[in-house]
């Protein structure tokens, strides 16, 4: 399975440089899926980790990029004769960038772990409309409109520059076009979707979209796991605390339920794919 993180400077094991602290929810899976049998690929993205010197210009960086490394890393895996099937594990933003690249490959399963189900404007301003005044929300609602529009916006106030600084606008501008119920549904292999009930970033209502877009997919809903896949509290404070414990297990039921699809779908099977 190709581990793929999510968005911002979330490295391989799941942790961002943006909190103190690790979760090491990605690291936890893979192993997990490692005692199974089950190997994994996780990297970190260009810029970030072990692959900073990859940066290059934040102007310059594309969703399109991230799509093609993890491509890449289902081509440079199909090679290798140690490795039966391969399959994507996305998390988050790395949902999308899997189903991109799962299009673009002969990949044999997919997973989306608290993955969106819609673009990513309207995710984001659900997340800011809980964060920000209605001065900088209203500025955001424009911001966001023009860069839908592929126009980038020279003027942002101190307060959004995190958000939208002008030398990531391109990025966003470029992962903005895709629609995860679109790609969800234009996958045609096994897919699993996966989200919990105290995801706070991702409610499990993208989960059911994406899941009803794509009617032959699984569901699982986890009833406590929030968005680094651990059992959380209801409360806000007590959810993001678990974002840098890196003593908390993953969840029950995540790594059961995938094991149990990829058993369904025999891609533990030894017998290597050659479609």
């Amino acid at each position: 399975m190709i581990i793929i993180a999510g968005s911002g400077p979330t490295d391989k094991d799941g942790n961002t440089i943006a909190t103190p602290g690790k979760n090491n929810s990605l690291k936890m899976l893979a192993e997990s899926l490692a005692e199974k049998g089950i190997a994994s690929i996780r990297y970190d993205k260009r810029g970030i980790g072990e692959n900073m010197q990859l940066a290059g210009k934040e102007e310059n960086l594309r969703f399109e990029q991230y799509i093609d490394d993890a491509a890449a890393w289902v081509q440079f895996t199909k090679k290798d004769d140690r490795f039966s099937k391969v399959g994507i594990i996305g998390h988050s933003e790395g949902s999308l960038i899997g189903m991109a690249a799962a299009k673009k490959t002969e990949t044999d399963i997919f997973i989306s772990l608290a993955g969106a189900g819609e673009p990513i404007d309207q995710v984001l301003m659900k997340q800011l409309e809980e964060q920000l005044t209605p001065s900088l929300l209203t500025e955001s609602k424009d911001i966001l409109a023009k860069l839908k529009q592929g126009k980038q916006v020279e003027t942002v106030s101190a307060d959004l520059q995190s958000v939208f600084r002008p030398s990531v606008q391109p990025y966003m501008i470029s992962w903005i076009q895709y629609n995860p119920l679109e790609s969800v549904k234009e996958l045609n292999i096994p897919v699993l979707i996966v989200n919990g009930n105290r995801d706070i970033q991702v409610p499990a209502t993208n989960a059911k979209a994406l899941h009803e877009e794509k009617s032959d997919s699984e569901l699982l809903i986890i009833e406590k796991m929030n968005h680094v896949l651990k059992e959380a509290p209801a409360d806000r404070a007590g959810n993001l605390a678990t974002y840098t414990n890196p003593e908390l297990p993953l969840s029950s039921g995540l790594v059961s339920g995938i094991i149990e699809f990829l058993n369904k779908n025999d891609i533990t099977s030894k017998n290597k794919n050659t479609n």
